[in-house]
């Protein structure tokens, strides 16, 4: 197993001889057996409690453990700190032990699988974990590729099998591998055992879709491509055996080289506790100076009186040193001002947030049986505070689910109908679609409106039957016939698929294919054609065309791309043709439709012998093989002769313009980042409402040069400029300004824009002298479209915003080209849909619809933040109360660092009395329910700006502990001076002042949770009322005869609590104490509530006015008179609603009336507190204002 992590020096080139390990060992290639687990039995402990300590808080209670054991320094048990760092290292140890645990199952799972290997010419059953480079093995139906294996042959016809890639790249659709021809015919593994061959190959890598390398054998070379190998991680499909050579193993796979880890991704509120933490160890320090200091004062003009029956310590021989030695020991004492079950219960509370989303039935896709998934636990709170969207379309704003709509051939236009498939339509509006029965193959769900272009096949239109030719035969779609005539296609891509099937319907059926063959029933005859070469689609040619040979020997070549390619390529004769369909799919893509341009080109037989020739010697090649194809490829695909278009319909999934309306309103601003071409990318920014027609202007950037793309941008800001300066005081455009002028310029636009820029002008937009103008520019934008993009510039573009706005970012997507943004910004969310789960796989969170990003972020990550920002302000404040108490303690100790309380309290305060109420809140809290987040999406903006926990808010709760330790100490304090028993004996002693003052903590923390929760459980009231009922419990437990009878140099507080809390003084001083604590704080949020209530209390208000309307409307329709039925309308209108609807912004009236409402005393402080974080951010830029006008009214 240790060989899985041996370490080697990085390949150059990997060299693999057939059925000859000694000679492959001599490379220390990696074994087959994998390990992903991090520990084992004897390195579990070490190892983990290493990683453990790598945490700051970790080491820093280990310090205060070996202060404790220092007797000369230590006034506390030493089991006051070890019980609960030994807690969280062991709860911590637990669950990573669990995590690997289930590692070492998967790995021994996996390891453990058999496989057929051929050794010394026999098939023997060996372990995967035993399999090695070079070995041949034998893979039969339905069986896991065990390696990286070169296909030899196998029981198809030339050498064919079909494989199945769902756990490399989430496609289930099968995919067809070919062994070489020069090794298809080893089928029996008396050939097989004497094959020697030896494969020079490129070095492992993580490129699944790419492979080069070279087969040396019996004094030839013959390439190999991707074509020729299994991955491991496929499914062997659909074939009864086949066999490999193996060239990678084990950790060297494609598979496990993607199997990378994501980037650690940390919060806002993460990094600010960091910081907090680290300035209360330095309050924490000055404390420990102050009353160091005090105790060398102490002794040297009191302490030396006492030296006679209070001797210093063996070892202390000067005040100073006395003082010393006291620094130490309250840094012990005081310590609990960080306690490290904070870091514990900030875990607990985001598990339990992640099961909420995991939990919740209504982001559960019934249709897909695929619910919501929180694939982190570190990142929940931030989904409150996101103010950035950067989603991919196709997929994510769209279904991905492809209907052939439209087509344009030989300049005619088919397919024009009254509504679009899909769409409602008034009855008889729409005619009946085209009637397929004359073809018994034809699939029934296939459905066209236009009739005039069967009949165009009907009567043998020669462009038209050569189009539906052209669908049918170029593509690299999967035939599978389980009936007669039951045909089911596997296609690599959903358009594909679309296009195959209509030519299917329109009587060009694609049957079957073989390596050199493709089988076509054109209108009832079957053709084969034979296939003499694909060049495949790639992302750089967007094109991709096959070449074959007709039954009467005539030699074609198909080619189908993206217009902006193929246009281009086409002979000088189809020069007006071009123009009326490029006119066709000008008007395709402002429908938002999916365009494909189709040309042919004849080739004579001498050229193309001479280009195989040459194709062939470049795919030997050993060096350059990309370029030099792609060149061969780029000479062939000239000169073509156009035959139309095809416009396929890419539907919005279901309520993708509401979700985005209402996220607009929470002043989150979404950029759509997609491949797509600019008109469709457009159509579609309407379709779903980022774009509308009353926007101010819609700003278009498609300079080819960085001179017109910095001049289109400029024009773009003087134009929202313009517009402003009116109430600018007549700035004037300058155009040297500095960053942060120029935001507050662009922060003062009046109007809405939009700014759509291509993929080469982002290209010059990006680079580092022009990124900040176009990132300003951007950003005062309502909505921003990047068309055409790689998906290297999309991670460009959030890095961008990342890189100089002080904003969290979220990015969405469905595909693989999607990954690298989603790994980038700050939350990645993945779509399961049509394209494989690579994006779910390096996610944050996953689900299946676009819609459910809304109740994500405005239920699920709003509630989070708030929960989080509540349960730290409560966590810092009952720990500063509690320990303060200490410090006002030490200047009436003789600065001697006694503690107030009991050494079990100080154990148990944090553990058990006021743990579990905490927690509760900080999981179940809620400030309005959740159908009242959806409502009002203006709640969401407190987390944008980060009102709810930060530098201030802390030092308020910081102030607020320390007030309540002031009274907690001194009004004991005081009370006790004077006070008697009922038998008239003194009461002040220190075990009962310590009692009255833990229980007077107790009662005022437990107090102080109840007014801070807002939204309660029977789990809070019995956490609560419980952790009381506990203290009471222990404290008169620690306090008993038993106890101290069993351990009396333990309990020798013997009977205290008993006798003190049976005195009515200690009772009214706890309540007198709890009273002045509480009652403040009760005044000042009743004074708040009431002169400057936030958005949420006047939501909850309305709540309340609505509740009392229904009882008396009800009251009122049982007492009196049906009343007329005129008007339908509420008791009055606020004048503006039916403009707002007609512009089509969709939003709730409930939430424009209640924003209206509280703008005065709510809104503005929002807006202000916006204003003053865009001025504060300078060059760092600022969130849009254009943004920030969520609301009009």
């Amino acid at each position: 197993m240790e060989r899985c992590a041996a370490r080697r020096a990085p390949e150059e080139e990997r060299r693999v001889r057939a059925n000859a390990r000694d000679y492959n060992e001599k490379f220390q290639y990696a074994s087959n057996c994998i390990k992903t687990s991090k520990y084992n039995i004897i390195t579990f402990l070490p190892v983990n409690l290493f990683e453990q300590f790598q945490e700051v808080a970790n080491t820093y209670f280990l310090f205060l453990l070996i202060l404790q054991l220092i007797p000369q320094i230590s006034s506390l048990s030493w089991f006051t700190t070890i019980v609960p760092l030994v807690l969280v290292l062991t709860i911590t140890a637990v669950k990573d032990a669990t995590d690997d645990y289930f590692r070492h199952k998967s790995d021994n799972q996996v390891n453990n699988r058999q496989s057929q290997v051929l050794i010394s010419g026999v098939l023997r059953q060996e372990q995967w974990m035993n399999v090695r480079v070079g070995d041949i093995i034998k893979l039969e139906n339905n069986q896991f590729v065990a390696a990286d294996l070169l296909l030899l042959s196998s029981s198809e016809p030339h050498g064919l099998c079909y494989i199945e890639t769902a756990e490399l790249d989430g496609e289930t659709n099968m995919k067809v591998r070919q062994a070489i021809p020069v090794t298809s015919e080893l089928g029996d593994t008396s050939k097989l055992a004497r094959f020697d061959g030896e494969v020079i190959c490129e070095p492992p890598n993580n490129k699944l879709d790419k492979f080069g390398g070279m087969l040396y054998w019996k004094e030839n070379k013959y390439p190999l491509s991707n074509q020729n190998m299994l991955l491991r991680g496929c499914v062997l499909r659909n074939t009864e055996w086949c066999f490999g050579l193996v060239i990678f193993a084990g950790p060297d796979t494609k598979l496990m080289q993607n199997s990378g880890r994501t980037k650690f991704k940390r919060t806002s509120i993460d990094r600010l506790m960091n910081t907090l933490v680290l300035w209360i160890f330095g309050f924490l320090v000055c404390m420990g100076v102050i009353l160091a200091i005090g105790n060398a004062i102490w002794e040297h003009e009191v302490g030396v009186c006492f030296q006679i029956y209070l001797p210093w310590d063996e070892g202390v021989h000067s005040a100073f040193f006395s003082g010393f030695l006291s620094f130490w020991s309250y840094i012990i004492i005081l310590n609990t001002v960080v306690p490290i079950s904070l870091y514990v219960s900030v875990e607990v509370i985001r598990l339990g947030h992640s099961y909420f989303i995991n939990w919740d039935k209504k982001m559960y896709c019934a249709k897909r049986r695929t619910p919501a998934e929180a694939r982190t636990t570190t990142l929940n709170e931030e989904l409150g505070q996101v103010e950035y969207i950067f989603s991919d379309k196709t997929g994510t704003l769209t279904q991905n689910i492809m209907v052939f709509s439209k087509c344009s051939v030989n300049g005619h236009s088919y397919g024009d109908a009254q509504e679009m498939l899909g769409h409602k339509a008034e009855l008889g509006e729409r005619p009946e679609p085209v009637d397929f029965s004359f073809n018994p193959l034809a699939d029934p769900r296939f459905q066209f409106w236009d009739p005039s272009l069967l009949e165009a096949i009907k009567l043998g239109e020669p462009h038209v039957h050569e189009f539906f030719r052209l669908l049918s035969l170029c593509h690299t779609v999967m035939s599978e016939e389980k009936s007669e005539g039951e045909l089911y296609y596997k296609a690599q891509s959903p358009d594909e698929g679309a296009l195959v099937t209509a030519a299917r319907n329109f009587g060009f059926v694609f049957r079957s294919r073989t390596p050199k063959t493709i089988t076509v029933h054109e209108l009832g005859r079957a053709i084969t054609y034979q296939l003499l070469a694909i060049l495949d689609f790639n992302n750089i040619r967007k094109r991709m065309s096959v070449i074959v040979r007709s039954p009467e020997g005539k030699i074609r070549l198909y080619c189908k791309g993206a217009d902006t390619i193929l246009l281009e390529r086409l002979h000088p004769i189809n020069h007006d043709l071009t123009n009326v369909t490029t006119d066709h799919l000008n008007e395709y893509a402002g429908e938002g439709l999916r365009t494909l341009v189709l040309a042919y080109k004849d080739l004579e037989e001498s050229y193309y012998e001479e280009w195989s020739e040459r194709l062939h010697r470049a795919s030997s090649a050993h060096e350059a093989r990309e370029d030099r194809l792609a060149q061969l490829y780029d000479e062939v695909e000239h000169d073509m002769m156009l035959l139309g278009a095809t416009a396929i319909e890419d539907k919005l999934q279901q309520g993708v313009p509401e979700t985005i309306a209402i996220l607009t309103l929470a002043n989150i601003k979404i950029w759509v980042l997609t491949g797509d071409k600019q008109e469709t990318a457009v159509n579609i920014g309407y379709s779903c409402k980022m774009l509308t027609d009353d926007m101010t202007e819609v700003f278009v950037v498609t300079g080819h040069t960085v001179l017109e793309v910095r001049e289109e941008l400029r024009k773009a800001r003087e134009k929202m400029m313009d517009a402003s300066r009116s109430t600018s005081n007549g700035f004037s455009y300058q155009e040297k300004l500095s960053s942060s002028k120029l935001t507050s310029v662009l922060e003062a636009i009046t109007g809405e824009y939009a700014l759509v820029i291509s993929g080469h002008s982002l290209a010059h937009a990006l680079e580092a002298d022009m990124e900040v103008e176009f990132l300003e520019t951007a950003c005062a934008c309502k909505a921003v479209i990047c068309c055409r993009v790689t998906p290297l510039q999309k991670a460009q573009v959030v890095e961008l915003v990342k890189k100089y706005k002080k904003a969290v970012t979220l990015a969405i997507g469905d595909g693989a080209n999607d990954v690298s943004m989603i790994k980038t910004a700050h939350i990645g969310v993945g779509i399961s849909g049509q394209e494989g789960i690579q994006a779910v796989l390096a996610s944050d969170y996953s689900f299946s619809q676009f819609k459910f990003l809304q109740r994500l972020l405005l239920v699920h990550g709003r509630w989070s933040y708030l929960r989080m920002c509540k349960f730290l302000c409560y966590f810092f404040y009952k720990n500063f109360a509690f320990t303060m108490v200490h410090f006002w303690f030490g200047f009436f100790c003789g600065f001697s660092a006694q503690t107030v309380y009991d050494q079990y309290f100080i154990t148990l305060y944090n553990i058990v009395y006021t743990s579990l109420p905490v927690l509760a809140m900080g999981v179940f809290d809620q400030d309005v329910p959740e159908q009242r987040s959806m409502e009002y999406p203006k709640l969401y903006e407190p987390g944008q700006l980060n009102l709810l926990f930060n530098k201030r808010e802390f030092f308020i709760c910081i102030a607020q502990g320390i007030y309540t330790s002031v009274l907690m100490f001194f009004i004991p304090y005081g009370v006790f001076a004077d006070a008697t028993r009922d038998d008239g004996a003194q009461l002040a002693d220190y075990q009962s002042f310590a009692v009255t003052v833990a229980t007077s903590l107790v009662i005022v923390v437990s107090v102080q949770i109840g007014l801070d929760t807002g939204f309660w459980t029977a789990i809070n009231h019995f956490f609560i009322w419980g952790s009381l009922a506990a203290y009471f419990a222990i404290l008169f437990a620690m306090h008993s005869d038993g106890l101290f009878q069993m351990f009396p140099n333990q309990f020798r507080f013997v009977g205290n609590a008993q006798n003190t809390l049976a005195q009515p003084t200690v009772w009214l001083t706890i309540a007198l104490t709890t009273v002045v604590c509480i009652m403040p704080v009760v005044a000042f949020r009743f004074l708040k509530l009431d002169l400057k209530p936030e958005l949420s209390d006047t939501v909850r208000y309305t709540q309340l006015v609505r509740k009392k309307q229904k009882t008396q409307h009800r009251c009122m329709r049982r007492a009196g008179p049906v009343g007329s039925r005129r008007s339908g309308y509420a008791f009055s209108h606020q004048e503006g609603f039916g403009e707002l609807i007609m512009s089509g912004k969709n939003m709730r009236l409930s939430s424009l009336a209640l924003s209206s409402f509280t703008a005065r005393p709510s809104t503005g402080w929002i807006e202000t507190l916006r204003k003053k974080k865009g001025s504060d951010s300078s060059t760092a830029g600022s969130p849009s204002s254009a943004a920030s006008k969520t609301l009009k009214v």
